[in-house]
């Protein structure tokens, strides 16, 4: 299987959102999304990619995961990154991680549900330390949440 991985166009937003919606269907039913399918793929085409920092992962011409960057005084963040149900395991994830890593200045952050315990073993498996668990106040969806951080000499 082919991975290519580019940065995101206004053009892929409803992939993304696929993508995305799919994926927190599947890997998250503990935490609810706090917003309707419509209102998340208007968010992904007005605000999302217009941000920039977007890229997909592309298997035949078809978007089968995303990764959002952005940067903050503290540092990088990954603040989204998500892989199609059906092409988890095939090293989508990766790849868009890596892909990130390499534009970002360190420390990298980012947050994942305390209870998604997938994302945390993949995260951690990537060189990411848990520096915070938050008791989801501070989420939309009201879950526990763990900040992770990868710092330069972690890599």
């Amino acid at each position: 299987m082919a991975i290519l991985i580019r940065c995101a166009k206004p053009a892929d937003a409803a992939a993304v959102a696929d993508v995305y919606l799919a994926s927190r269907k599947a890997f998250l039913p503990f935490a609810p999304l706090a917003h309707g399918d419509a209102e998340v793929r208007t968010w992904i085409a007005a605000t999302l990619l217009p941000a920039g920092g977007v890229s997909v992962a592309e298997v035949d011409g078809r978007v089968v995961g995303m990764v959002a960057v952005s940067t903050a005084p503290e540092g990088a963040w990954i603040d989204q990154l998500y892989v199609a149900p059906d092409s988890v395991d095939h090293g989508v994830g990766t790849l868009l991680l890596r892909n990130a890593l390499g534009r970002l200045s360190h420390p990298v952050r980012l947050y994942t549900f305390a209870e998604n315990l997938r994302a945390r073993a993949f995260y951690e498996r990537h060189g990411f330390t848990a520096i915070d668990f938050g008791d989801g106040s501070g989420n939309e969806e009201g879950q526990p949440d763990v900040l992770y951080e990868l710092d330069a000499i972690d890599q």
